[in-house]
């Protein structure tokens, strides 16, 4: 999303040096802006949900319904058949598309084996198109492109082709670089269109496609930071669904291998589904929740699609309830800050961890949705540092009498609103007090906010005005954010648009001078 300035700056980009999109700009002061910001979303139970997948966080497929005009489509991922209903595919397979028009899963009849059968829409794209090419990544925004090039298994001149998110039309090419001052980041230049149809960097070098453009760069740098070397490492995505028709599915299709955690309502378990992919599963006690209000809930939570929620593939909808999720590797925020390699992480990763939180956020946002219990115990992580917003919306469910009065020894007060703990009134802006609470969590690496304090007096004295004071070895300027998410008028509190514009870009606007400290 980017800073205002920095956007402005990236359409501007000069013809005959096209700069780096990341440097330092300007960001609006923390105390006035956000207040033009608030969009007034209502605490509406409703939610509106556009149709067809939502393809964030760099998924090359097209994933449209309807006819999309093409007759061959081509495999970018090798994928497993998981039901007798689907197809096994390699990467670079092609197919005649039979039926596209339930959006996330085609029939499809493979020109390999002569085979028809279903595949999922996000594993594949049109046959000599840019969206079949290993470098596009279509959507992906500015701070999702420098955190996959910064992955692992890329290099020096590693790079990935990707939509404008200012220019309808254009693309910008992210590059990893290299050098003294820096160490290793990434370099973004716009590709300008042409009227007549073609494609140039800058004005000397002009081409008719961007896959001669690409050709071109792996030649000649021509003013470019890196020659390209070789695509961005590209992850295979998350099918959308676990396939056809498996939604409400049978218990006995889930075994349960691993248990990862318990909670006051359940447990959390690394699973297996048909004996072959793997997923994650909540078990909920008997009488935690209505199973009918829990299914009509869940037809709403499985539409909420961005990369940085976690997906819900299936459930099982009869006592005891199963939510049956994606896995990740690393399991909640919390544990991995407290227990595992989260100890050693340095104030740019958490800030990193903490905008893609946001991120999340800003898309339930968006959608007039609401979480009700944003914490690092609900946020969860996988490889390279990626984080997902778990357990949304199911707060509002739970029947128990501890947690429905609001001050029981189960409901997270810590976390809460005093609009929310007090008088039940949760909203996105009772969010936004959580998520202030959430990057509490994240300097202190994991440490339970408002130490030495019952939940009683956490209320008495923030009714009070008592805020937490600014943690050991956290930035001034971080602390002001926690603190304008923690307004007592819900409607002073920023944006999650605005929290993820501010924390995407605050090493170059805010902290461009910071140096690590011993502690973050």
């Amino acid at each position: 999303m980017g800073c205002a300035q920095c956007k402005k700056k990236e359409e501007n980009a000069g013809d005959e040096n096209a700069e780096n999109l990341s440097s330092q700009c300007h960001h609006p002061d923390l105390q006035t802006t956000f207040h033009n910001q608030n969009i007034g979303i209502s605490p509406s139970k409703s939610i509106c949900v556009v149709g067809g997948p939502f393809l964030g966080g760099g998924q090359r497929g097209i994933g449209v319904t309807g006819s999309s005009g093409a007759t061959t489509f081509v495999a970018l991922y090798d994928y497993e058949a998981r039901t007798e209903d689907d197809l096994t595919f390699a990467k670079g397979d092609r197919f005649h598309i039979i039926n596209n028009s339930e959006g996330d899963w085609w029939e499809a009849r493979s020109l390999r084996s002569g085979k028809t059968g279903f595949i999922p829409s996000n594993y594949v794209a049109p046959a000599n198109s840019i969206q079949a090419e290993e470098w596009y990544f279509g959507k992906l925004g500015r701070k999702d492109a420098e955190r996959q090039l910064l992955g692992e298994g890329n290099i020096h001149g590693s790079f990935l082709i990707r939509e404008s998110e200012t220019t309808k039309g254009a693309y910008s090419l992210s590059i990893r670089d290299w050098d003294n001052n820096k160490g290793d980041h990434v370099k973004h230049y716009k590709i300008r269109k042409i009227d007549n149809g073609g494609f140039y960097i800058t004005t000397r070098v002009q081409f008719d496609s961007v896959q001669e453009l690409v050709q071109h760069y792996t030649e000649f740098n021509d003013g470019l930071c890196q020659l390209l070397t070789k695509p961005c490492v590209n992850l295979k995505p998350q099918t959308m669904g676990l396939a056809k028709d498996a939604w409400e599915i049978a218990r006995e299709s889930i075994t349960l291998d691993k248990k990862l955690g318990q909670g006051c309502f359940g447990d959390v378990w690394k699973g297996t589904w048909n004996g072959a992919t793997n997923v994650a599963v909540k078990t909920l006690k008997p009488g935690t929740m209505s199973p009918e209000a829990f299914l009509e809930e869940a037809q709403i939570m499985k539409k909420l699609r961005h990369d940085k929620l976690v997906q819900l593939y299936a459930v099982v909808s009869e006592e005891p309830i199963y939510i049956v999720t994606e896995y990740m590797s690393q399991g909640s925020l919390l544990d991995y800050l407290k227990e595992k390699e989260g100890r050693y992480l340095k104030l740019p990763q958490l800030v990193d961890m903490s905008a893609q939180i946001a991120s999340g956020m800003a898309y339930i946002e968006r959608m007039n949705y609401i979480h009700r219990d944003l914490r690092a115990a609900n946020i969860l992580v996988g490889s390279n540092l990626i984080c997902k917003i778990a357990d949304f919306g199911l707060a509002r469910l739970i029947e128990d009498n501890e947690y429905t009065a609001r001050q029981g020894a189960k409901f997270p007060i810590k976390w809460t609103a005093p609009e929310a703990a007090m008088y039940g009134r949760f909203t996105i802006k009772s969010d936004v007090w959580s998520f202030g609470i959430l990057v509490c969590e994240l300097v202190t690496k994991g440490r339970i906010p408002y130490p030495g304090m019952s939940n009683r007096e956490v209320l008495e004295q923030t009714d009070r005005g008592y805020r937490m004071p600014c943690p050991q070895g956290c930035p001034p300027s971080l602390h002001d954010l926690m603190i304008q998410c923690w307004k007592g008028d819900p409607e002073e509190r920023p944006t999650f648009e605005y929290l993820q514009s501010f924390l995407e870009d605050y090493f170059t606007a805010t902290e461009p001078q910071y140096q690590p400290g011993d502690n973050v």
